[in-house]
């Protein structure tokens, strides 16, 4: 295991420092790598021992139960890096680069695209996966590529855009054992940055200004059933506010649930269930969260 040799992972560590919503048990095993050798030797370490490997990046759009999660851990978020080239707008960035970070640099550089991502809590490697979106913009429009690892050791390759089956919210990396270790953007160079600072900041701003960032939560928890927005059909149910145990629907957007400080994983997945019984029955439109589980007996 070269760099993993000397050492274990941390034992019975509490997952809810590595959520945004801060709920979550405890990992069996978890581990932190700090370079592309790294996360593959703990990888390999978890197929050694006949455990399962489940990967954290940000810990957003992540929703751990309070039981937490047998065998190794593995979060990304120290896996931090990228380089850019300002004149064909190309961008190498591991999977652990937070998105705010990624937006700002590219806006420094007067490279355009990724403009709308301020605001989003997650990761490079997480937005690949969840195809992430904000203000009219999308993950799948600027990737070129990911770099990623079979979750049972196998040898590292590489995705094209074009195989990863891009829909709203979603790609075939969900539905796959593949760790994105790293992702390539394809921006457009050639643009004023201060034009695009203050395009990225005013995107910023009005995220801020109109959904509850001082609270812990995932950000958007159900997918917009389009042309329809969720969190209008919550509202109209008169659900802002609703409460069970320390979980809340957001009184400022109806699409958030957040932590009033002393949640557990049970009361944001009971009002989850809430959320969808209500509209369902109102509308008959089954809302889907944006939010993956895991540790759960059965998905919402």
């Amino acid at each position: 295991m070269s760099q993993c040799d000397a050492r274990l992972p941390q034992a019975e560590v509490s997952l809810a420092e590595f959520t945004t919503w801060r709920v979550g048990g405890a990992a069996e095993w978890l581990a932190e790598p700090v370079s592309l050798d790294e996360t593959q030797a703990w990888i390999q370490w978890a197929m050694q021992q006949g455990m399962p490997c489940r990967i954290i990046g940000a810990g957003s759009n992540l929703l751990i139960d309070d039981d937490g999660l047998p065998g190794l851990s593995l979060c990304l978020r120290k896996l931090q890096g990228l380089q850019l080239d300002e004149t064909d707008g190309t961008v190498e960035v591991l999977a652990g680069e937070p998105i705010p970070s990624l937006a700002r640099r590219a806006a420094r550089a007067g490279l355009h695209g990724l403009e709308w991502s301020v605001g989003i809590p997650g990761t490079a490697g997480g937005a690949a996966v969840m195809n992430a979106g904000a203000q009219g913009g999308c993950t799948a429009e600027w990737l070129e590529s990911v770099r990623v690892m079979p979750l049972d050791g196998g040898d590292c390759f590489e995705l094209r855009s074009d195989q990863l089956d891009f829909a709203y919210r979603h790609s075939r990396l969900q539905d796959n054992d593949l760790v994105v270790l790293s992702a390539r953007f394809r921006l457009e160079p050639g643009h004023d940055p201060n034009e695009l600072k203050r395009v990225t900041s005013a995107n910023l701003s009005h995220r801020t200004t109109t959904q509850p960032y001082q609270q812990p939560s995932c950000g958007s928890v159900f997918r917009n059933p389009e042309p329809l927005k969720a969190g209008r059909l919550i509202e109209e149910q008169g659900l802002k506010g609703t409460r069970i145990g320390g979980a809340e629907i957001s009184t400022m957007h109806a699409n958030f649930i957040v932590n009033t400080g002393h949640a557990q994983a049970d009361d944001i997945a009971r009002l989850i269930q809430l959320v969808q019984d209500r509209v369902e029955a109102q509308y008959g439109i089954r809302l889907h969260p944006e939010v993956k589980r895991l540790g759960f007996a059965s998905a919402t």
